[in-house]
């Protein structure tokens, strides 16, 4: 095992198309031995020594969920994004190898569906909701965007006119938008916790927290 790791699980990554790559890359990153599955040779080839192992294999066939001992993992990731069937036929097989927790790439609503009704634990939608953060950015008001399930946001923004010049706590943003200012980075500095007395000026960065209805109300401000 190596030193320093800051995950010591192992995951199991099946597929490296865009989806699966960075997520196996990233994982790789943050410390957890990423051991891939990929059907395509050529593909699987270009990521031999970027991950903790990488196998030639059709994870739809259970042989190959079985060759790489799925059942001793805790992990697993299913990014496969040519085929539903595909998709569905190798989450099967981490399902029925008994991984605990399995997350895997819905291409539609209805694929989504299938993969819960199997025994996937977690179902992402990526193109659905990177659609959904866009449109909260194309209008230049919001910098970054990222939405919880409960209605809960929490955004990268420009300073609205309203508080430029103004502490915090003269603006008041929070008794007037229900919206929490959590953090403020000025040119040069790093991100500082927001404090009543933190002064803010048309230059800097607001991160900022709460209901997205009530956030977006605040973003609509010039």
């Amino acid at each position: 095992m190596a030193k320093n790791r800051l995950f010591e699980e192992d995951v199991i990554v099946v597929g490296l198309g865009r989806f699966g790559a960075a997520a196996a890359l990233e994982l790789q990153r943050l410390g957890h031995n990423v051991i891939a599955i990929e059907q395509d040779g050529q593909r699987a080839e270009t990521f031999l020594g970027k991950l903790g192992k990488v196998v030639q294999g059709d994870a739809s066939q259970p042989a190959a969920i079985a060759q790489i001992k799925a059942k001793d993992f805790k992990l697993a990731v299913v990014g496969i994004g040519s085929s539903v069937e595909a998709s569905v036929l190798a989450a099967a097989n981490l399902v029925d190898a008994g991984v605990p927790s399995i997350w895997a790439k819905a291409l539609s609503p209805e694929h989504g569906r299938i993969l819960s009704r199997i025994g996937v634990h977690h179902v992402i939608f990526p193109e659905a909701d990177t659609g959904r953060r866009v449109a909260h950015l194309v209008n230049g008001k919001l910098m970054d965007y990222i939405e919880f399930d409960d209605g809960f946001a929490i955004v990268k923004m420009r300073p609205p006119q309203e508080t430029i010049g103004f502490t915090l706590g003269q603006s008041g943003v929070r008794s007037k938008y229900g919206v929490t200012i959590v953090g403020v980075k000025s040119p040069g500095e790093d991100f500082t916790y927001a404090q009543a007395d933190t002064k803010v000026t048309a230059h800097d960065t607001l991160i900022v927290s709460g209901p997205t209805e009530l956030i977006e109300r605040l973003a609509s401000r010039p």
